[in-house]
């Protein structure tokens, strides 16, 4: 048995100790990592592994023994090999995306329109007689204190009342949506006006911004809230402008606390105004453009900026965008200004992530979230949400919940770390259970909500 300890042309023992300190560093960058995210549990444990993984091969480049070197390089074949393996570009299956549905939705069903028909009127009599259904489920709802409730379970004055705040200034901009156009229309280069318009709307706070055509099963069928109600749609307009917004990870983490309604709200807010200053400028260069606001749309935001290229349908219904997941808000301005439109991106790994991952279900505190597969619904396969069961919810907690975002993987930070394990999920069906193993390790498979920062808990 021959001793090469130290020496520079053992290649082994070299390779042995480079391996361990490249893992013992890229653990401890973990790490600092997780440390700056606030995630400290996360931060622990990869700390601790990061002395733990090293250790095997350090210790095997000191210690002599019979056969090493055939045991050093079997070691470093299999942990190479496991690594090389993991980050090949390899898909078992990509899963059929969210396909197009076959009908429109009318607002007048979603779950915001039936909470605000009050007991006794016109409308409240006329809709549970069409749907009566929906009554029993409905009064379930109304019996709870509601959102921003100072009776809920989550009442907290500060972020409540900011919320409330953020609510009234988007209801008094919403007649802002249309406005008078031009009358001189302006000749415009539709691919220096698209580039000029994500530009400005990044400027504006904007995460991403996508232009499709408009489609029929954008809209819905009829308007359900406010004055409006009962109206019918139409939009002649032959495109659609998507926006998303980022929320806050530091607030959306604490969910469903106070303050993951105040981070919506205000970034509800925020795309909004940024929608309205693109429709404006659009109306201003002389085209025809309606923003498409908090409590004030006439379309499905999430299918708008689905076909816009922005990301896909995940497990818990929301837009899931590539660097941000679901922490992102929306709104969309449709125009008739001639846009190029965008060329929409394969997204069916989200599919075949959300297919394995169920921690949004797994953690929803009102079980509205699939654990099955995707079925087929009015044409489309896609994963049913419960959304009267999830409203009660809110209406107890007082606030838009927000778990399923906050534990979602692909909502964590827009940084290399992370963005290096999307960019693995997105190539390598192998890499997504890896990714997804991982990610309960360092967060849990039922991450806890994080406390409210001190700046608002005072």
């Amino acid at each position: 048995m021959y001793s090469f300890i130290f020496l520079p042309h053992n290649l082994l023992n070299l390779l042995l100790i480079a391996t361990g300190v490249i893992f013992f560093l890229i653990m401890i960058s973990f790490s600092i990592v997780f440390f700056q995210e606030k995630e400290y549990r996360a931060a622990k444990i990869a700390f601790i592994t990061s002395l733990f993984v090293a250790s095997p091969f350090i210790l095997i480049s000191l210690m002599q023994f019979a056969y090493k070197d055939v045991i050093a390089f079997i070691i470093l074949f299999i942990t190479y090999s496991a690594v090389l393996v993991l980050f090949i570009p390899i898909r078992f299956s990509k899963k059929e995306l969210f396909s197009e549905p076959t009908d429109k939705h009318d607002e007048r069903d979603i779950m915001f329109s039936r909470n605000e028909l009050v007991p006794n009127t016109e409308k409240y009599t006329q809709y549970y007689a069409l749907n009566p259904e929906k009554k029993v489920i409905d009064d379930n709802f109304r019996d709870k204190p509601g959102l921003l409730s100072p009776e809920s379970v989550f009442y907290h004055t500060l972020a409540y009342a900011s919320a409330n705040a953020n609510l009234q200034v988007i209801e008094a901009l919403k007649p802002f949506v249309n406005g008078t156009v031009a009358a001189k229309k302006l000749e415009v280069d539709n691919e220096k006006i698209s580039k000029y318009l994500k530009a400005w709307a990044s400027k504006l706070g904007a995460h991403s911004t996508g232009i499709t055509i408009l489609k029929e099963y954008h809209l819905y069928s009829h308007k359900g809230r406010k004055e409006l109600y009962g109206k019918e749609i139409t939009n002649h307009h032959k495109f659609a402008i998507a926006i998303t917004v980022e929320m806050d990870n530091d607030l959306i983490s604490t969910a469903p606390k106070g303050p993951v309604i105040m981070e919506s709200t205000q970034q509800y807010l925020n795309s909004g105004t940024i929608a309205l200053q693109i429709a404006s400028f659009i109306r201003e260069l002389g085209y025809s453009a309606r923003a498409h606001i908090d409590g004030n749309y006439e379309l499905i935001c999430p299918l708008v900026a689905r076909d816009a290229g922005l990301g896909e349908i995940g497990r818990m219904g929301l837009l899931i965008t590539p660097k941000l997941g679901p922490r992102v808000r929306l709104a969309v301005v449709t125009t008739d200004i001639p846009l190029p439109v965008d060329t929409k991106s394969d997204f069916s790994s989200v599919i075949d992530f959300c297919t394995i991952c169920k921690k949004c279900a797994v953690v929803c505190p009102s079980h509205a979230i699939s654990l099955e597969n995707r079925k087929k619904i009015s044409n489309t396969l896609r994963w049913k949400i419960n959304s009267e069961s999830c409203f009660t919810y809110w209406c107890s907690a007082g606030t838009d919940c927000g778990r399923c975002i906050a534990v979602c993987p692909y909502s964590h930070p827009n940084n290399l770390m992370h963005n290096i394990i999307r960019w693995g999920i997105h190539n390598s069906s192998l890499f997504q259970r890896f990714a997804l193993f991982m990610d309960n390790i360092f967060y849990g498979k039922k991450p806890k909500s994080r406390k409210i920062p001190s700046w608002i808990d005072i």
